[in-house]
């Protein structure tokens, strides 16, 4: 027990800035989700052209290479970024080229009578997409965005590879100094508690769409 009283300190930590990285990506990346989604139904050419090739690129190479890339890569050319800041860029390019298709799919599931009808109302398309069709697509998609922030979760410990100390890389360096395996128990505990907070906030907003059925 004073072992682990002694390890929660530096533990605690690493999990802030897991949480940290959490929470930009997220605050981030999902608004630029929803406008990604949107350029990627669009009819100028350019921009729909555009977000297919982002789209496919961030999805077809991993996470990993991206955060070297963002890291090491642009280092090369000379542009040197800040560790933490190399890590956000990553993953918010990441998560929101992920976060872009499920909107698109949720966009393209509402049914067009329903813009012929905002039409015939007198609304504007940005009126239908407010009004109508995202508060239907939000209920849609919720729960393909929340395995998605589940990922974002796990996905936190990637950020090791550029010797950023958060929550996995503070275990591993306890494990490796006191040859004990006590801190990856530490820190699984506070992953799953993480992972488990999430589901209960997504079956929150899921109930609380629901009467979008």
């Amino acid at each position: 027990m004073d072992y682990i009283l002694m390890l929660l300190p530096s533990m605690l930590k690493g999990l802030t800035v897991t949480l940290k990285l959490f929470s930009l990506t997220l605050l981030l990346a999902l608004p630029l989700g929803i406008l990604m989604g949107m350029a990627r139904l669009s009819h100028f050419k350019p921009l729909k052209w555009f977000m297919e090739f982002y789209v496919w690129l961030f999805r077809g190479t991993p996470l990993l290479l991206q955060l070297l890339f963002m890291y090491f890569g642009l280092m090369t050319i000379g542009i040197r970024l800040e560790r933490e800041i190399a890590a956000y860029l990553a993953f918010v390019l990441n998560y929101s080229a992920y976060l872009a298709e499920i909107f698109r799919s949720g966009i393209q599931s509402i049914s067009p009578g329903q813009y012929e009808a905002a039409d015939v109302l007198g609304l504007n398309r940005v009126q239908t997409m407010r009004n109508i069709v995202l508060p239907q697509v939000f209920k849609r998609v919720l729960p393909p965005i929340g395995n998605e922030v589940i990922n974002l979760v796990k996905d936190t410990a990637l950020i090791y590879v550029l010797a950023i100390s958060e929550l996995s890389r503070v275990a591993r360096t306890h494990v490796m100094r006191d040859g004990t395996f006590t801190p990856f128990i530490i820190a699984a505990v506070f992953y799953l508690i993480m992972t488990g907070t999430v589901q209960q906030v997504f079956k929150w907003l899921e109930s609380r769409f629901d009467y979008y059925r």
